[in-house]
Parts: structure tokens; C-alpha cells; sequence
């Protein structure tokens, strides 16, 4: 079926063909890669008029004035400055009818240590559930703290049942 030339021929072809792959392969990812950097020349280009676009502008004294008034705060002799508060951050005086008062709480007057000595309190005095092994709400241990002031138990200080897997 197969000549001998026709089997010559297809070896010739193969060989042809292992030997011309990988020089083609190599060529391919080059251009590839040439062009990736084509690209990024043309956009470091168009970045380069952007900055230079950018420098001429300061030759422009206008532009200048403008920028130190927006950027720096400056004013012309003669001007007035004035600065306008967001109404959304700056708090509401609070109207008192027997005079005025503080905008300060008195948790903000209290020192850092003292409100971190009352969270600790506060989290200690958390009862622990029982059945599942998690604590309660803390609006529930403020209200059991509440209790333990007017003069009724704590359950957070009565003695802990043993527990037979302890033991």
C-alpha cells in the first residue's frame, strides 16, 4: 500500500516539522510580547502629555491663585474668609430650661480607665444560661445589675452547681 517514497516523505515532513516548532513557537510569544510593549509605550506616552500638560499649566499665574486659594486656604488682601461647617457633624446645643448645660455627658467627663473598669464590671455581672452555656443580652445584665442594687440576689453570685464531668 505505502511506496517506500511515500513513507520517506512523511518522515522528511515530521522531521520538518519538529525541527521548525519550536523556533515557531518563540516567534509567536515575541510578538506577543512585543506588543504588550508597544502598548504600554503608547500609554506611558499619553501619561508623559498628561504630566506635561499638567507642568505648562503652572506657568499660568490664574492658575496658580487658584490653586492656593482652593488647596492652601489663601485669601487676597481685603477678602474675608469664612468656613462653613457641615450642619450634619457639628452637634445641636441642647436647650435647658433652668440654664444652660453641658454638651458633655458625664460618661465623657468620666476617665478612660473608669469606663473600661465599668464594662468589665458590667460584663462580669452577665448571668450564664444553663442549658445552652451562653450568657444573656447585655440590656438583660444591666437589668439583673439593676436587681442586685434594690437589694434581690445576683444569680451570677450564688455557688455554681459541680458539674459531674469535672469531677
Amino acid at each position: 500500500m505505502f511506496s517506500v517514497r511515500a513513507i520517506v516523505f512523511g518522515l522528511v515532513i515530521v522531521m520538518a516539522f519538529v525541527l521548525v516548532y519550536p523556533t515557531l513557537n518563540s516567534y509567536i510569544r515575541e510578538q506577543a510580547a512585543l506588543a504588550d510593549l508597544r502598548a504600554q509605550v503608547e500609554a506611558a506616552k499619553a501619561r508623559n502629555d498628561d504630566l506635561s500638560a499638567d507642568v505648562k499649566r503652572w506657568d499660568d499665574p490664574a492658575y496658580v491663585v487658584a490653586q492656593a486659594r482652593e488647596r492652601l486656604s489663601f485669601v487676597l488682601p481685603g477678602e474675608t474668609p469664612y468656613r462653613v461647617v457641615d450642619p450634619q457633624t457639628a452637634p445641636d446645643a441642647p436647650v435647658a430650661e433652668d440654664g444652660p448645660k453641658s454638651v458633655l455627658d458625664d460618661s465623657a467627663t468620666k476617665p478612660w480607665y473608669a469606663s473600661v473598669l465599668d464594662s468589665v464590671e458590667i460584663a462580669g455581672n452577665l448571668p450564664v444560661d444553663a442549658g445552652s452555656g451562653t450568657t444573656t443580652t447585655p440590656s438583660d445584665a444591666t437589668k439583673s445589675a439593676d436587681k442586685s442594687t434594690k437589694g434581690s440576689t445576683d444569680t451570677s453570685k450564688q455557688p455554681a452547681e459541680s458539674d459531674p464531668a469535672k469531677e
